[in-house]
C-alpha cells in the first residue's frame, strides 16, 4: 500500500472513529480532526498568509541577534584601539562584519568548524582537555557534514556556509513548527507559535554555527510523519535527527510511543519500522568514532574527560536556581537557568491545559529530562527551545482575540502579546550579549 492509500485508510478511520465518539489515539484535542493531507494545509490561503508573519518575524528576530552581537562587536573595536594605541598589537582594526561572524562562529561553532575542516580524530589522548582539538569527537556529524557540503557547493568559505545553512535552516524550521501546528489546530495557533518559536530568546542559536537549526527541522518532520502515520518516512527523519545532537535520541521516545499506541489500537505492526530506525543517526556516529579513533566508547570518554559531563539529575538546576533567587545580580549563569525553568513550568502549563498527541509528549518530556540531567550545563534557553511543541502548545492555549474593536486592543490577551514579542526580542539580544561579554553559555 502507497503512503497515500494508507493515509487515505488511516483518515477514513479516524473519521469513523469521530462518528462513534471516540478519538484517534494520537490526536487530543483538536480543532479540527486532522485527516487531510498536510499538502492541503500547506496550499491554504490563510496558513500561507500565516506563513508570512512568521517568516517576517523571523527576520526581525535576526536583527535582534545582530544587534546583541553588535555588543561585542563594538567592545572588540574599543580594546583593539586602545592595544593599537599602547603599542601591544601591530594590527589592522577589525571590522564589526568580522567581529559579529566571529562570535557567531565561537563555542560550540568553533569544533564543527574543526570537523568541517578535518573531520574527525584519528586517535584522543588520555585524560583529554576542552583545550586540545581531538575534543571535537564529542560533537555529532550531521551538521558540520552538511556545512561541507555547502561549503564545496558555495563560495564565500566555510564559515559563511555554517552561518548561511543555519540561517536558511531556522527559516524551514519557522515553517514547519507552523506546518506541525496547523495540523493539529488552526491557522490562528500556527501563526501563534511560529511567532513565539520565532522570538523565544533560545532562538538565538538559528543565528550561530550550532546544530541546533538542522536537529529541529528533522525532528519537526518526523513528527509530523508519525501523526500522518506515515512510518518509513518518520523513522528515516529519526535516524538522520539522531545524528546531530545527542538529545536527538528524544525522537527514538516519540516513535516508540507513535508505534505502541499503533499497536494497542490497530495492531499496525508497521510501525515498528519508525522505531527500528530512530536511534540508528545516534549509534552510527557512535560506531564510526569508535572505528576512526580506534577505541571503544570514545563519545563517552570524550564527554566524560573533556567536558566534565556528569549527572546531577535536576540538583544543579536547583543550586543555580536558588542562588539566583538570593543573590539575583551575582550570576549569569544562575540567571539563564532560573529564567529557563520559569519559563519551562509556564509553557508545561500550558501543554496540560491543551493536550498535544502524545508522541509529541514523549518528545517534550525526553528533550526536557536530557536537559536537567547533566551536572555540568543544566537548564538552559537554548536547549528548553529544541522543545519546540511546547510553542504550539501555548500558541493553542492562548486566547483568540475579541471581535470588539474596543476590546481588541485593550483585552490582556492582545496587550500580552504585545508584551510578549517586546520581550523575546530584548530577550534575544541580551542573551547574545551575555553570551558575547561575559562567556554566559545560554
Amino acid at each position: 500500500m502507497s503512503d497515500d492509500e494508507r493515509h487515505g485508510a488511516t483518515a477514513a478511520h479516524r473519521r469513523m472513529d469521530i462518528a462513534r465518539g471516540g478519538r484517534h489515539a494520537l490526536d487530543t484535542e483538536f480543532t479540527e480532526p486532522p485527516d487531510r493531507p498536510i499538502r492541503e494545509d500547506i496550499r491554504d490561503p490563510r496558513f500561507l498568509r500565516a506563513v508570512v508573519v512568521g517568516l517576517t518575524i523571523y527576520l526581525v528576530s535576526r536583527l535582534c541577534v545582530i544587534a546583541g552581537a553588535g555588543v561585542r562587536a563594538a567592545q572588540r573595536v574599543v580594546d583593539v584601539r586602545k592595544d593599537i594605541a599602547d603599542g601591544i598589537l601591530d594590527e589592522a582594526e577589525p571590522s564589526a562584519g568580522s567581529t559579529i561572524s566571529n562570535l557567531l562562529t565561537s563555542w560550540d561553532g568553533r569544533w564543527y568548524l574543526e570537523i568541517v575542516r578535518g573531520g574527525y580524530p584519528e586517535g584522543i589522548p588520555d585524560n583529554i582537555t576542552y583545550e586540545q582539538l581531538e575534543a571535537r569527537a564529542a560533537f555529532f556529524p550531521v551538521y558540520p557534514w552538511l556545512v561541507r557540503v555547502v561549503d564545496f557547493v558555495l563560495p564565500g568559505g566555510d564559515t559563511f556556509a555554517a552561518l548561511l545553512t543555519n540561517f536558511l535552516l531556522g527559516a524551514v524550521s519557522v515553517v514547519l513548527v507552523g506546518v506541525l501546528a496547523r495540523r493539529l489546530f488552526s491557522v490562528a495557533v500556527a501563526a501563534r507559535s511560529m511567532t513565539l518559536y520565532a522570538v523565544f530568546p533560545g532562538s538565538y542559536v538559528l543565528s550561530f554555527a550550532y546544530a541546533e537549526a538542522t536537529f529541529i527541522v528533522l525532528a519537526a518532520l518526523c513528527l509530523l510523519f508519525l501523526v500522518e502515520e506515515r512510518w518509513l518516512l518518520a523513522g528515516l527523519a529519526a535516524a538522520v535527527g539522531t545524528g546531530t545532537r545527542p538529545n536527538g535520541v528524544a525522537l527514538v521516545a516519540a516513535c516508540a510511543v507513535a508505534a505502541l499506541l499503533a499497536i494497542r489500537r490497530r495492531r499496525d505492526w508497521a510501525a515498528l519500522v519508525s522505531l527500528a530506525l530512530a536511534p540508528l543517526g545516534f549509534i552510527g556516529f557512535q560506531l564510526y568514532v569508535d572505528a576512526q579513533t580506534g577505541e571503544r566508547g570514545a563519545w563517552f570518554r570524550v564527554q566524560r574527560e573533556a567536558w566534565s559531563e556528569g549527572t546531577s539529575f535536576g540538583a544543579t538546576a536547583v543550586v543555580n536556581t536558588f542562588r539566583f533567587v538570593t543573590s539575583p545580580l551575582s550570576s549569569p549563569v544562575d540567571a539563564l537557568t532560573a529564567l529557563t525553568l520559569m519559563a519551562m513550568f509556564a509553557m508545561l502549563w500550558c501543554l496540560w491545559k491543551r493536550h498535544l498527541p502524545l508522541p509529541l509528549v514523549a518528545f517534550v518530556a525526553m528533550v526536557i529530562a536530557l536537559m536537567l540531567i547533566p551536572e555540568t550545563v543544566t537548564a538552559r534557553p537554548r536547549f528548553l527551545f529544541t522543545a519546540f511543541p511546547l510553542f504550539i502548545a501555548v500558541g493553542a492555549w492562548w486566547p483568540e482575540t475579541d471581535s470588539d474593536p474596543d476590546h481588541h486592543r485593550a483585552s490582556w490577551d492582545r496587550a500580552g502579546w504585545d508584551a510578549v514579542l517586546i520581550l523575546g526580542g530584548a530577550g534575544l539580544a541580551t542573551l547574545t550579549g551575555l553570551y558575547a561579554v561575559f562567556g554566559a553559555i545560554p
